[in-house]
């Protein structure tokens, strides 16, 4: 590696003061090393690195991934918030985790990505991709959603939910897990399905394949009434629905890569997590 962008929340890194020694220290070592200040929903396309030093939580981390799709350079965080599941150094170790990362002392994981295709009564079509999760959830006044989710061209069932969650193994820890679905080891391949405050009592998380086709059909909501929803891709770009339109949801034909210096391991994270320490 010669040129390294570091992506930055400066809302955590107050001053850029650790933006600025990661990158005096980099310049020191030989390297070229430049910086941009991510702000929420801003996913602007990043070409020119060949590898991305995320600072922030996950969050920042999921921005940065949405400007790197489809080109192979790999990302790696550095934790400056809460314990978080996407970013590995610690502030502490920084200039350890920096040297090896020049030394290419590390492995690269490809995590699976999602691909959402909503088609509207009138033809219409928008695309988009999801390393974490596509919410379909309601828009407008607060009712009970009705959803008809296919998979593979077969009807599965139809939900009464607030909202329905799609996820990858990455996305298991967000949203999934708040709405009470699985955890799963994020180098996983599957696809989840969990249901947003189901009004049932039988409607519980659904695990597929990584080639399972999912469809979910908004139709007419209660009393017949037409209903008002939108996708959400990550928690940033939302594309509205309506009664009568679809969205198809399929693992995608990328993926993002992170870098893993077994610092601290998905387990671990986890173990923290459940045990509140």
């Amino acid at each position: 590696m010669k040129h390294f962008l570091i992506y930055t929340n400066q809302h955590k890194d107050e001053g850029l003061v650790l933006t600025k020694r990661i990158q005096q220290y980099l310049l020191e070592k030989g390297q070229t090393c430049s910086f941009r200040t991510g702000e929420p929903g801003e996913q602007k396309r990043i070409e020119d690195a060949d590898c991305v030093i995320v600072l922030g939580g996950d969050g920042t981390m999921l921005q940065a991934a949405g400007a790197v799709r489809g080109q192979g350079i790999p990302l790696v965080g550095v934790n400056l918030g809460t314990l978080g599941y996407m970013t590995e150094i610690e502030p502490d170790f920084l200039e350890q985790a920096l040297d090896r990362l020049m030394k290419k002392d590390y492995i690269v994981e490809s995590r699976m990505m999602l691909h959402g295709r909503a088609v509207s009564c009138a033809g219409d079509v928008v695309e988009n991709y999801a390393l974490n999760d596509i919410v379909i959830s309601r828009s407008g006044s607060l009712q009970v959603l009705h959803f008809n989710v296919y998979v593979n061209g077969l009807f599965l069932n139809d939900y009464h939910a607030d909202g329905v969650i799609v996820t990858t193994p990455t996305g298991s820890t967000g949203y999934n897990l708040s709405a009470g679905g699985p955890i799963v080891e994020p180098g996983a391949k599957m696809i989840l399905l969990t249901p947003i405050c189901p009004h049932t009592l039988n409607q519980r998380s659904i695990i597929l394949s990584p080639e399972d086709e999912i469809e979910i059909e908004i139709p007419l909501g209660r009393d017949g009434g037409k209903q008002m929803v939108e996708a959400s891709f990550d928690g940033g770009h939302a594309v509205a629905l309506s009664t009568g339109d679809r969205i198809r949801i399929v693992k995608a034909d990328k993926t993002t890569e992170f870098i893993r210096l077994n610092q601290v391991n998905f387990l671990e994270i986890l173990h923290k997590k459940l045990s509140g320490s």
